[in-house]
């Protein structure tokens, strides 16, 4: 079973050429840094409007190009309500640039949970973790996925998850969240502000829906974080009035890495 593009075409490109030149220009006007991170927190808007600041945390991966062999995805639902974390039984997840193959005996593994099921239709047409996937495959070599949706979940039961397949090096977890949605400019800058320091204090239960759309995946990385002492840094944050779109009624976007 293979899970097909859902927004190849409208949120980025679908002509495979147009989408590498455009992911190699984020890419490379992105700051980088010698730090690998353990995880990260970006962005799943178009990319006009999300890209670069997506590509503020993808950069950091190209040293661990042949080292990351697998990565842990967790994006939230847009389009079908549920009650835990939804897995797929697809084997590959397919983008423009190619296949991406599931890492199925992972997935076996966290289905045995009580709260994490099958649901295809969470993942048919849910672009939080599609999103992702070309960026993946620009910076890594050789890798597999876990792809999860977030239903409605605790941060207990999403960094239950993240522990059992948290791995070594040779395992990234990705976290896919946008910030506030349609404010004016300077509120969206003022509330995306202050929801990314209590993200880097790692204080998830301050954390309210409306501050993230993907705050219970959030949640889960940073209830784990603080457990396991890791710190968060924000190394990118702006709004669609900064990229692509008009001032009057922004998205906010932040980029984090977890060491």
């Amino acid at each position: 079973m293979n899970r097909q593009p859902a927004v190849a075409g409208s949120f980025y490109p679908a002509n495979p050429e147009q989408l590498h030149l455009m992911l190699d220009r984020f890419l490379s006007d992105a700051a980088t840094d010698e730090k690998v991170p353990k995880a990260i927190i970006a962005p799943h808007a178009g990319y006009i409007y999300s890209g670069p600041i997506a590509a503020s945390a993808y950069t950091r991966l190209r040293k661990a190009h042949d080292r990351i062999t697998r990565v842990v995805l967790i994006g939230p639902s847009h389009r079908v309500a549920f009650r835990g974390l939804a897995v797929s039984r697809a084997e590959t997840f397919t983008t423009p640039l190619g296949r991406v193959h599931v890492d199925q005996a992972a997935v076996r593994t966290i289905v045995q949970l009580p709260f994490v099921e099958y649901i295809e239709q969470a993942h048919t047409y849910e672009h939080s973790l599609e999103v992702h996937l070309p960026f993946l495959q620009e910076v890594l070599d050789d890798f597999k996925i876990v792809p999860i949706v977030a239903g409605e979940a605790s941060p207990d039961q999403v960094s239950q998850v993240l522990d059992a397949l948290w791995g070594g090096d040779e395992t990234l977890i990705v976290i896919s969240s946008d910030l506030s949605h349609y404010h004016d400019y300077a509120t969206a800058k003022q509330m995306d502000t202050s929801t990314s320091q209590t993200i880097e204090q790692l204080q998830y239960e301050r954390l309210a829906s409306e501050s993230a759309c993907g705050k219970v995946p959030v949640s889960g990385l940073l209830k784990l974080a603080r457990k396991k002492s890791l710190s968060v840094t924000n190394i990118d944050l702006r709004n669609s009035g900064d990229t692509a779109g008009d001032k009057a009624r922004v998205v906010g976007y932040g980029a984090y890495v977890i060491e």
